[in-house]
């Protein structure tokens, strides 16, 4: 590859020879044209003026000579200089079609989409030449967007008058406009109107339609290709594998795997990072990292792929130690890498790992990629910093849709409700579409604040004007929301009416609300149908049992923890972890191994004796089962150990906060109080 590279900018070396007087009329190294077409290919804006400036003198650069301006035009254009290419246009006397492609290929490159349609309009609106099948590529490219959706239909018109319509480049010109605009159907009635077999097309098809979230129609296209019995090749089976992971297909995945080895299709890089992806979002991390440590040459793209796969099933160590064996291997990170390592860093809350890699990120130059940007706003958000994270969304000079969503997710998670809708209504001033994600992240924050109008309005109105489809997350925040305010009635009726599956956790939400409002002969109904639901759910049980306990129904009590205990239905033992002076210090329920186990437990009596005084009691169920069963059983509750552990160790002013657990909220509440004093 460099060899080849040599050999293109060989010429260059001579071109400042164009100058000279005698360089009138070149020698096939140094033929203008051709020079022009390899500074636009490599974009080198010096050598092409000074090309440029040979033309002129030379008087070979006028209005008249069509082949060199229609050059000048292209180089220009590619190196966007899309102004000057422009202004040559337009003293043209007279222009074919090469010079029109040319400017327009300038401005859909340079991303000025409306400019293409404009052109084309002119073009057709002249009676002396008429646009081909290659300018009519160009258009319906530049109509990719939503918002040109009916220009791209005019094309497509257009292109059927004229008979273009059955070229290859043309269709699958076609075909990605409606994908992209969403228009699956006209997209696949494209691509049914012209039966062919050419693999070009079907891989073109197939990359737009998964690239768009179109996986049915993309397995049809898929079946298409085997029954026809063509020869795939890399591109073929990197679209294949894409598709097997969108669809978190296993088995499909393995079945194309084995196709490929074989086949003469080289595995190379570029392959093999497509199967290890494929093997992640199946679930696989064991066969993606047996595949990578198969390969004898590992470039950066296949260890972030690795990272990725660890990363997507919840390995976050796995992914974080791969990273310190690629740097000893001398591979150089990219910033897809450090996006996949913070996000990893974001699901252990693992704050001072984050920083580092931060640190690592601004040294490297990826500090205003916008994908680590939006990786450090969830690290920092999930683990607990959410200053730092909106530092970084200020200092952001580019956003996209995931960084407002990471920002106002990032509020609500840490029950900032008016923080998050602030961001919000930027986002809106910003013309950034919200979505699905957004509004979960809205309408979680209107439960927070008690909003149940604003809540309303917004699932009712405001997502039907950006075209989002309520789902079950939106749904389960009203109900949260009702909730929380205490409107329980019109929870229930709003579950009973609302045109959604609902889930467990939807109930659940309900039925804790019955606990926490008094409103025990709801719960109980509530409990009995969660329990049909998921007959083996140990915190409706728990749930149940102490509104049994709070009713004074100690037969009610009884009864349930016998049935917990003929189901053998047990509590899970939780894990919890905290850092304090750069060390992890790791919790398991029931734990007496850790080095300050009884410091930690001695100081859980303290500070109970403490809290009491502030109007802390504990549940009545734990208030009888503390007469049942002595200390320290109820103190292996790892949720409240990690508060007294910072205390201990002389962090006592920064105690965390993080309900989990039945009764934890209110011991910490009142800790925290406390420490804070």
């Amino acid at each position: 590859m460099l060899k080849a590279q040599r050999k293109a900018y060989v010429p260059f070396r001579h071109a400042p020879l164009l100058l000279r007087p005698n360089a009138v009329t070149p020698s096939s190294t140094l033929d203008p044209i051709k020079l022009l077409k390899l500074s636009a290919d490599t974009t080198n804006l010096k050598i092409g003026k000074t090309i440029h400036a040979h033309l002129i003198v030379t008087y070979q650069a006028t209005e008249n000579n069509i082949i060199e301006v229609n050059s000048l035009i292209n180089f220009y254009a590619k190196v966007n200089q899309v102004s000057i290419a422009h202004n040559l246009f337009d003293r043209m006397p007279e222009r074919n079609v090469v010079s029109w492609s040319a400017l327009m290929t300038g401005y859909l490159l340079n991303g000025f989409s409306l400019k293409v349609i404009t052109l084309l309009k002119d073009m057709v609106s002249e009676a002396n030449v008429s646009p081909n099948e290659y300018i009519f590529a160009i258009a319906i490219s530049s109509c990719c967007d939503r918002g040109r959706l009916e220009e791209g239909r005019q094309c497509h018109g257009l292109l059927l008058k004229t008979g273009f319509s059955f070229h290859n480049y043309v269709r699958n010109a076609l075909v990605s406009m409606y994908s992209k605009c969403s228009v699956v159907q006209d997209a696949m009635g494209v691509w049914n109107e012209v039966p062919v077999n050419d693999i070009v097309a079907y891989n073109s098809i197939l990359s737009r339609l998964v690239e768009n979230g179109y996986l049915m129609e993309g397995l049809e296209v898929l079946r298409s290709m085997v029954s026809e019995s063509l020869k795939w090749d890399k591109v073929t089976f990197v679209n294949a594998f894409s598709l097997c992971a969108s669809l978190k297909n296993l088995r499909l995945g393995l079945h194309v795997h084995g196709k490929m080895l074989t086949s003469d299709v080289d595995c190379d890089a570029y392959v093999s990072s497509a199967i290890i992806n494929m093997y992640g979002k199946c679930g696989k991390s064991l066969m993606a990292r047996g595949l990578f440590n198969g390969l004898q040459s590992r470039n950066v793209v296949l260890w972030t792929a690795v990272m990725a796969a660890y990363f997507q099933n919840g390995c976050f160590e796995e992914a974080l130690n791969l990273f310190s064996k690629m740097e000893q291997e001398n591979v150089k990170s990219n910033e897809f890498t450090h996006a996949v390592l913070l996000n990893a860093c974001a699901g252990l809350s693992a704050l001072r790992n984050g920083s580092l890699l931060h640190g690592h990120s601004e040294k490297s130059g990826f500090k205003h990629h916008v994908m680590v940007g939006n990786a450090l706003i969830n690290m920092y958000a999930k683990s607990g910093d959410i200053e730092a994270a909106k530092n970084v969304f200020s200092d952001m000079m580019h956003r996209d849709i995931i960084t407002w969503n990471a920002m106002i997710c990032g509020f609500s998670h840490h029950g900032l409700g008016k923080k998050t809708l602030l961001v919000f209504y930027d986002m809106l001033a910003a013309e950034e579409n919200p979505n699905y994600v957004t509004f979960t992240g809205v309408l979680s924050a209107c439960g927070h604040l008690g909003l149940v109008q604003e809540g309303f309005y917004y699932l009712h109105h405001l997502m039907k004007r950006f075209g989002v489809q309520p789902g079950l997350e939106h749904y389960t925040c009203i109900v949260s929301l009702l909730s929380k305010t205490g409107q329980l009635n019109e929870a229930w009726n709003f579950m009973r009416t609302a045109p959604v599956k609902w889930d467990v956790v939807a109930w659940r939400t309900l039925l804790n609300a019955c606990h926490v409002h008094q409103n025990y002969g709801l719960g109980r109904w509530v409990a009995e149908f969660v329990l049909e639901m998921d007959p083996n759910d140990v915190g409706t049980y728990t749930l149940l049992s102490n509104i049994y306990a709070k009713e004074k129904r100690w037969d009610g009590v009884v009864k349930i923890r016998k049935l917990m205990r003929d189901k053998n239905i047990k509590k899970e033992p939780g894990v919890s972890w905290i850092e304090i002076g750069n060390v992890t210090h790791i919790f398991t329920s029931e734990d007496n191994k850790h080095p300050d186990y009884g410091q930690t437990y001695q100081k859980v009596k303290e500070l109970l004796a403490m809290i009491k005084p502030l109007g802390y009691t504990p549940d009545i169920v734990l208030g009888v089962l503390w007469e049942t069963y002595q200390p320290p059983w109820w103190l292996k509750d790892i949720e409240h150990v990690r508060s007294p552990t910072r205390a201990i160790l002389g962090h006592g002013n920064q105690a965390v906060i993080d309900l989990t657990q039945l009764d934890c909220y209110s011991f910490k509440k009142n800790i925290s109080k406390l420490l804070l004093l």
